[in-house]
């Protein structure tokens, strides 16, 4: 199977897990627009979503399925979305389509956290993929020093020659050359530096459940 093959087949096994009658949680990127696709079957059924980034939004509208406000909303039983890299307890780096904040927002307002990737997203230990950081403008020279003191080298998303600006209106680092290996206590740490709106880790939004498309099928991880 192709990569979009496996996404489509993540994305189709994702609506076993949403409740009829209630909101679904809909995150971002690529393997999600295939879950999107597959929840317009069941539109009837759902009173809408709330979704983490304005490009699943309008997607979302163009096949007829409301979107709410995520404070309209106090509870969800259900956050699907996607992986830059899954590892195996259900920790997870997110961001590589910039909506890291939105979807740390909807993953904490959720009872359970269904993660659909493919198999390449599998990793022994997080750090392969660039780890995204939203950060705010001022801060980001300094944010880049205090991960070139971890070894880490942060480098600054741009788009057509200019940085990339977030759905919030902030900027994003992507940084290579880090081994996570305490994804929780990684998380606690960065989160604190000043100026990080939001680090890629979810450790403590982790997923309950992953999806994950192989050349055999669906693979059901559980945590």
């Amino acid at each position: 199977m192709t990569q979009d093959e496996l996404k489509a087949l993540v994305g189709q096994a994702a609506l076993q897990y949403v409740v009829p009658g209630e909101i679904v949680g809909v995150g971002t990127g690529s393997t999600v627009n295939k879950f999107i696709d597959a929840l317009a079957t069941m539109k009837d059924r759902l009173p809408g979503a709330v979704s983490s980034s304005e490009a699943s939004t309008q997607r979302l509208q163009a096949l007829g399925i409301r979107v709410f406000d995520a404070n309209e909303v106090e509870e969800l039983s259900v956050y699907i979305d996607g992986a830059d890299e899954i590892d195996d307890q259900g920790y997870m780096v997110k961001g590589g389509g910039a909506a890291l904040t939105r979807e740390k927002i909807v993953a904490a307002q959720s009872r359970r956290f269904v993660c659909i990737a493919d198999e390449s997203k599998r990793v022994p230990v997080l750090g392969r993929f660039p780890l995204p950081v939203e950060v705010i403008p001022m801060a980001v020279g300094r944010i880049t020093r205090q991960f070139a003191r971890m070894g880490g080298t942060a480098r600054l998303r741009t788009r057509d020659g200019h940085p990339l600006v977030t759905d919030n209106g902030q900027q994003i680092l992507d940084v290579i050359g880090l081994q996570i290996r305490d994804p929780l206590g990684f998380e606690g740490e960065v989160s604190q530096w000043p100026g990080v709106v939001t680090v890629g880790v979810f450790a403590h939004q982790k997923a309950s459940v992953c999806l994950l498309g192989t050349a055999s099928g669906v693979q059901t991880l559980n945590w």
